[in-house]
C-alpha cells in the first residue's frame, strides 16, 4: 500500500496515540496520563503548533484517542461518514505546509486551534487517504486475543496480524507449545 509520506505519518501518530490506553500500551496503563507524557509523545511524532498542556487539554485528547480508536473497527462507508462529521466538526481547511524537518504536507486547521481538534483533524485527513483507496482493511486491531493494541498495517501484502513484533512471537510461542504438549501426549 502506497500512501503520501504525510498521510503515513499522522496514521503513524494515530496508531502510537491509540496504543497508550491501558490494554494495549506496553506498561498496562495509560500512557499519557499526564500532560508531561503527551507532550512526550507530540514531540516524538514532531507535533508542532499550540499545546496548553493543562487538564482540559489532556481530557479532550484522550476524548479524541476514544474516538480515533472506534474509527478503526469501521467499515468503509460508516469511516467515511464519520471523517466528514470531524472533518466538519473541526472546520478544517486543509493547507499546504512545511516546517522543521518536513517537507510539504497538509495541515487541515490551524496551528492555533486547540490540540484536540488538531489531532482530530489531521487524522480526519489521513483517514480520507485510506478511505480513498479502499484501504480501511489495513486498519486492525492487534490479533493477538489477550492486546486491544490496532495498527494500520502498510506493509505491501497487507498480511500484518499483529500490532508489534512482541505480540507476534508471544502468539507464535504459545502456538509452539500447544503443539509441542499435543505431541508429547
Amino acid at each position: 500500500m502506497h500512501l503520501a509520506p504525510d498521510t503515513e505519518d499522522v496514521l503513524a501518530f494515530v496508531v502510537a496515540l491509540g496504543n497508550t490506553v491501558a490494554g494495549a500500551s506496553r506498561s498496562g496503563s495509560d500512557e499519557i496520563a499526564t500532560a508531561a507524557e503527551l507532550t512526550r509523545l507530540l514531540d516524538a511524532h514532531g507535533y508542532t503548533g499550540r499545546f496548553d498542556r493543562d487538564d482540559r487539554e489532556l481530557d479532550a485528547v484522550h476524548r479524541v484517542r476514544a474516538h480515533l480508536r472506534r474509527v478503526w473497527g469501521l467499515s468503509r462507508d460508516e469511516a467515511a461518514a464519520e471523517v466528514n462529521d470531524m472533518l466538519e466538526l473541526t472546520r478544517a481547511l486543509p493547507q499546504l505546509a512545511r516546517h522543521d524537518a518536513f517537507d510539504w504536507h497538509l495541515h487541515a486547521s490551524a496551528s492555533d486551534e486547540p490540540l484536540a481538534d488538531r489531532i482530530l483533524s489531521e487524522a480526519a485527513l489521513a483517514l480520507v487517504d485510506v478511505i480513498r483507496t479502499d484501504e480501511m482493511a489495513r486498519l486492525r486491531v492487534c490479533g493477538a486475543v489477550d492486546c486491544d493494541g490496532i495498527f494500520a498495517d502498510l506493509s505491501r501484502n497487507g498480511s500484518k496480524r499483529f500490532c508489534s513484533v512482541r505480540c507476534g512471537n508471544r502468539v507464535n510461542m504459545i502456538a509452539f507449545r500447544e503443539r509441542a504438549a499435543s505431541e508429547t501426549a
